[in-house]
């Protein structure tokens, strides 16, 4: 412990540093106290309380890598919670040229909390936590495009949260699974997450936040794994509502999870790889080794597995039998999402679509032509982009909302972004590929300012400011209309879904044709 205070000390110094020499250094906030000591933030120019690297589990290091998080072992003197932690340890980061030396580590089950200005313990104001994407491998809350400030701005009471990525995330072993006690492996990551949600049930008060109105977010592997936290009998009742974005653990897309028989087997070829022949073995060697060890595997060691335990069964399954955690959700994808139909993002002709219809549904082409009837280029383009926008993460977050809608009590809303990101005029290629995967998060979460290298228009800003304050709603109410965004409760019978593009409006979907595309997916479909 005394290693850790004496590396957060020097991290702190740096910080400092840094910002004395740019200007005059960010106040500190008054002591807070939770659970395991007192912690002091800092007070961003906005006014908004930023508390950064609290830890919410001990480190996964030693004996540790590959177990259930464990207890924070309290602190005596005030923890600095004014400077970054580093970010999780993934593939890549330890020879990250011009990486700081403490950028990465397996040190890092932290959560990142920012408060509006007057925030008070006991104010319970709504609590949003923040799940970030990166396929389960990569990425950290600490990323500007992650911030909180903005919600905070906002009377939200916002929290990023890490959790370990990659094989030390996710790998299964026969070892692992006969230490658990428990007859199973692989899901640390997950358990991670569970984890930091009893943390801000726990400690959230002590912010302003309210523990019983808590919306956990995310986007891509985030949106993931909010969709698997829905379905894991052992976070319910952590969380009140879900917002998720580009993802879900659905047929036809990425819905593969492992078997623990066949999540174990990847951890074996891995230790072969590692040219070790024990747990204990594995756990000694640097993280970086085995990372880097997983580049050619298959994805079940960097994935969750239905371990018996986190997750008793197929999320589709548990959503079928209505035995998913019933709260309203909030879910949505961009108009050309990652895994969509690849092939599709580019046709500008009609006989462009006819060709890859052909090449892609062989003899239910016909069919697919009566459904996306198209007899110019322009209805060509269209019925393309309806394909683009229906298929992989549109139609996975898509059967999320029917899954809950019919199963579950609780309301669903659905979304889709379709605005283009005003790149640069020379980024041409950029500019093709029209909402992409991830575009969106800018307008969600209120951090257009982080790109610099994007033009923001007047129009981008206020829709940024009219979903920020749908998600905002939502988080209060359960309910996302506002007075500007009126958004219909999702029914299966009558598919709706709200469109942030050049301008907002409601779309009707077109139950057929997506049900054509679940039955018939394309290669890009896959995610």
């Amino acid at each position: 412990m005394q290693i850790r205070r004496s590396i957060q000390a020097l991290l702190a110094a740096v910080f400092l540093s840094t910002v004395v020499a740019q200007g005059q250094p960010p106040a500190a906030t008054d002591p807070l106290t939770i659970d395991s000591g007192k912690i002091a933030g800092i007070v961003l120019s906005s006014g908004v309380r930023a508390y950064y690297g609290i830890p919410y589990a001990a480190p996964p290091v030693g004996d540790l890598r590959w177990h259930a998080p464990m207890p924070v072992k309290p602190w005596t003197d005030t923890l600095n919670a004014g400077v970054q932690r580093p970010a999780c340890a993934q593939r890549g980061g330890g020879n990250n040229p011009g990486a700081n030396a403490q950028q990465y580590s397996e040190d890092c089950l932290f959560v990142n909390v920012w408060t509006p200005p007057d925030a008070r313990a006991g104010a319970r104001l709504p609590v949003m936590v923040w799940i970030h994407g990166g396929g389960f491998s990569g990425g950290s809350p600490n990323q500007a495009g992650y911030s909180g400030e903005a919600m905070a701005k906002k009377g939200i009471v916002y929290v990023g949260i890490t959790y370990r990525l990659g094989a030390l995330g996710f790998m299964a072993l026969p070892e692992l699974t006969k230490e658990s006690g428990r007859n199973a492996s692989g899901n640390w990551a997950m358990m991670d997450q569970v984890e930091a949600l009893k943390w801000v049930q726990r400690n959230i008060a002590a912010f302003g936040g309210d523990p019983a109105n808590v919306t956990i977010i995310g986007e891509s592997a985030g949106s993931e794994s909010v969709h698997l936290l829905q379905a894991i009998p052992m976070a319910c009742g952590l969380y009140a509502r879900i917002s998720g974005w580009s993802g879900a653990i659905l047929p036809p897309g990425n819905q593969y999870v492992p078997t623990l028989s066949q999540a174990e087997a990847e951890g074996l070829k891995l230790e072969k790889a590692l040219h070790v022949t024990s747990l204990a073995q594995m756990r000694k060697l640097p993280w970086d080794a085995v990372l880097a060890a997983t580049a050619n595997m298959a994805s079940y060691v960097r994935r969750p597995d239905i371990d018996g335990y986190v997750l008793p069964e197929l999320p589709i399954d548990i959503y079928k039998a209505g035995k998913q955690c019933d709260v309203p959700i909030y879910v949505s994808s961009t108009a050309k999402d990652k895994g969509g139909s690849d092939e599709f993002y580019y046709v500008k002709t009609l006989y462009e679509l006819r060709t890859l219809a052909k090449n892609a549904f062989a003899d239910q082409a016909e069919e697919f032509f009566k459904l996306f009837p198209a007899a110019s280029d322009a209805e060509a383009q269209k019925q393309a982009q309806v394909v683009v926008g229906g298929n992989g993460f549109g139609i996975a977050n898509r059967d999320w909302a029917r899954a809950q809608a019919t199963t579950g009590k609780q309301p669903a809303y659905l979304a889709q972004f379709a605005r283009v990101t005003p790149w640069p005029a020379d980024a041409t290629g950029l500019l093709s590929v029209g909402a992409a995967h991830a575009s969106d998060i800018p307008y969600w979460l209120g951090n257009q300012s982080a790109r610099t290298n994007i033009q923001w228009t007047p129009w981008d800003r206020e829709l940024s400011e009219k979903m920020m304050d749908t998600l905002i709603a939502f988080a209060r109410t359960g309910n996302p209309s506002t007075a500007d965004v009126k958004i219909p409760r999702y029914d299966p019978k009558n598919e709706q879904r709200v469109v942030y593009g050049d301008k907002i409006w409601i779309e009707k979907l077109n139950t057929a044709q997506l049900e054509f595309l679940r039955a018939h997916p394309t290669s890009g479909s896959q995610q």
